[in-house]
């Protein structure tokens, strides 16, 4: 592929200053729902409204990703998400800082999410070479995770000295900014077949990634697993907030010295540069989760979490380039935007399912238990992917 280099370049630099910006506006919409709240209720309806509307415009967002020019979908849905909190900053700034109109602008932006995602996982190995995939994507892993680790300092240091009006416009600016680097790169629209019906691709697409050997086999291990990781992926906040303290600093630790795991996991898959055996990536990494989301429930110290908590986020960048080279191997250029908006519809159901049963629980249930729980089940999910033998 001529010019990759300065292609993946350009994605990856685009990608991460988006990232960088969203990423400040989730925690601090959650830190402020948890701050304001306290309740597990309040968090359930937070997930779900930054969930299920990438469901519902997913069954349509990667037919377009595979019909037209992925480069202008993700721009536009840079765009779309932009606009949406820059609304919300003017009504907080006229006074309208209700918890509702924050829901409902948080659907709004997970409309743009839901249009954005397949698009970027199938946009990559258009410009990259297959062999250099799991490299990119650890890179691409390793950018996302030291960016991850400085936004829940951003976005505690506005949400605390500014409120949350300035986090949002974080987000905003760093939008332009992704939208502008993105316009330089030169990428064709994929090589569509048969006719031009959105419901016919649609169909086709769904029966392709059930029907497919491999991908069928991720899209089930990846549900359950999603289903198992809600608990520790929304309620941790609240744990820390219930057991240790509601102090900011503390919700900024939380988030930052997982994303400095996820940093460490990073950098070992750029260094690895291939899997071998991907399977036996997705069995190990689920049964670290497994164990250590168990062992935040048995943690009696603060400092003890973060301990774990840290050598939980290292499995996160294996099992999710793991993942993704493997359906962009198996997985047809011109298919894969509809496979991963498969993927992408079981993420946003799975979650706010898992939410709907782990959100009320925890405000009649010690959620070390739910952690515990959750995390003894991931591991025998690992240990059943390994007995397959693999």
């Amino acid at each position: 592929m001529k010019d990759w280099k300065k292609k993946s370049t350009l994605f990856l630099v685009s990608q991460n200053i988006s990232l960088f910006g969203s990423s400040i506006v989730s925690y601090a919409i959650t830190w402020y729902i948890t701050l304001e709240t306290s309740s597990g209720a309040w968090m359930t309806a937070s997930i779900l409204c930054s969930l299920l509307p990438q469901l519902l415009i997913s069954l349509f967002a990667g037919v377009w990703a595979d019909r037209y020019n992925r480069k202008y979908l993700i721009m536009c849905a840079d765009g779309f998400i932009a606009l949406a909190t820059l609304g919300l900053v003017i009504m907080f700034f006229k006074g309208n800082d209700s918890l509702s109109m924050l829901m409902v602008v948080s659907a709004i932006r997970s409309v743009g999410a839901g249009v954005q995602t397949p698009a970027v996982g199938a946009l990559l190995p258009q410009i990259v070479p297959t062999e250099k995939l799991t490299r990119i994507n650890g890179i691409n892993q390793t950018c996302s995770s030291l960016l991850l680790m400085v936004s829940p300092a951003v976005g505690g240091a506005l949400l605390g000295a500014a409120g949350i009006v300035w986090a949002m416009m974080a987000d905003v600016i760093t939008a332009a900014m992704a939208i502008c680097v993105m316009a330089f790169l030169k990428v064709q629209k994929p090589r569509a077949e048969g006719v031009l019906s959105m419901w016919h691709d649609l169909r086709e697409g769904i029966a392709y990634t059930t029907g497919h050997p491999v991908v069928s086999r991720i899209l089930v291990y990846y549900g359950i697993a999603f289903f198992l990781i809600t608990p520790a992926a929304f309620l941790s906040p609240l744990m820390v907030e219930r057991i240790f303290g509601s102090e900011v600093w503390r919700l900024s630790a939380n988030e930052i010295i997982w994303t400095a795991g996820s940093l460490a996991g990073g950098v070992y898959v750029s260094w690895k540069g291939s899997f071998k055996n991907k399977w036996l990536v997705i069995a190990v990494s689920y049964i670290g989760f497994g164990i250590t989301f168990a062992l935040l429930g048995v943690s009696p110290y603060f400092w003890m979490y973060l301990a774990v908590i840290f050598l939980s986020g290292t499995f996160m960048p294996p099992l999710a380039t793991a993942s993704t080279v493997m359906l962009q191997e198996q997985v047809e250029e011109q298919r894969l935007g509809r496979v991963f908006s498969v993927f992408q519809i079981i993420s946003a159901a799975v979650m706010p399912v898992g939410m709907l049963i782990f959100g009320p629980m925890a405000d009649w249930v010690d959620i070390r238990w739910i952690m515990i729980g959750s995390g003894l089940l991931l591991v025998l999910t690992g240990i059943f992917i390994l007995k397959r033998k693999i």
